[in-house]
């Protein structure tokens, strides 16, 4: 077995772990805050190489767009951006993908998705992180950007914007912020606790950020006829109240052979991260490539 270093890098946070057995039992060795330069980036990892011993390859997840193992678009970490991360790690075997992407790594190789082919997965947290294995092999596009559902827009009226699409300025955990406050709640995970608990205005106030969510991924799955619609992130866990007008609305744009597109949360939760990269880095430079 390969002794891999999985980074799990995001915008506020960043965890690490060893992988040098089961990937599915990692647990974290480091969590601190995300580094704030290229430098302390670097120092920091040189240092748990260092502190580990025996290193011989580097996954790492990242929250933007990369293109084979150079970062290209890190929004909320710029001072990643045009750097190839393999050139500052020489002498270990690096594979970097963005988050949504080595999150579907974990769920097809030991997941909610393992033994499938196609697959949509959705990371809705404050934004929406996306990824797509179709063929059995997790999909880039020609730039790394490929399968970013956040900027899905079912509204041409819409003016848009540089940084958030309108799919998540609709119906990510941000969005549901928003909504919970014009409620007078504090945030979304309170607007979902109030909706399981029966209340109507936060039953009411859901409809229409989940309806939304639920027509765009129609046009998601007719494009791509995945096996299973995996979903991460906090509203993972709120499945069950947000799951029917989700799918209502999704099943009502459908074909009849393409209604019975099963939604379910992924097995990993916060960890998907930690453990696709450690799967990536120890298969490679083409982890993507699932079976």
């Amino acid at each position: 077995m390969i002794r891999t270093l999985a980074i799990d890098l995001g915008g506020t946070n960043m965890r690490a772990a060893l992988h040098d057995g089961d990937a599915s039992r990692l647990e974290p060795i480091a969590r601190d805050g995300a580094p704030a330069s290229l430098e302390e980036f670097v120092t920091r990892l040189r240092g748990l190489r260092a502190e580990i011993g025996g290193v011989e390859a580097l996954g790492i997840a990242v929250p933007g767009l990369v293109e084979g193992t150079r970062c290209r678009w890190i929004p909320n970490l710029p001072y990643l951006d045009g750097w190839d991360l393999q050139a500052l790690f020489p002498g270990l075997r690096v594979a970097v993908g963005n988050d949504a992407q080595i999150a579907m790594m974990a769920e097809a190789c030991e997941g909610a998705a393992s033994g499938l082919s196609d697959a949509l997965l959705l990371a809705i947290g404050t934004g929406i992180g996306s990824a797509v294995l179709a063929g059995g092999r997790i999909i880039s596009g020609s730039q790394g950007g490929a399968c970013s559902f956040g900027w899905a827009c079912a509204d041409p009226e819409d003016a848009g914007e540089d940084r958030s699409g309108w799919l998540e300025r609709n119906a990510s955990g941000r969005a549901l912020d928003g909504i919970a406050r014009d409620l007078g709640l504090v945030d979304g995970r309170a607007l979902i606790d109030a909706a399981r608990t029966g209340k109507a205005k936060a039953i009411a106030a859901l409809d229409k950020p989940m309806r939304r969510l639920g027509a765009a991924l129609a046009g998601a799955v007719g494009l791509l006829d995945p096996q299973v619609i995996l979903i991460s992130g906090g509203i993972a866990e709120a499945l069950d109240v947000v799951g029917p007008a989700l799918l209502d609305a999704l099943r009502r744009q459908l074909p009849p052979h393409l209604r019975g597109i099963e939604i379910r949360p992924g097995a990993f939760g916060s960890r998907a991260g930690l453990v696709g990269a450690a799967l990536a880095g120890a298969a490679g430079p083409d982890w993507r490539h699932i079976r």
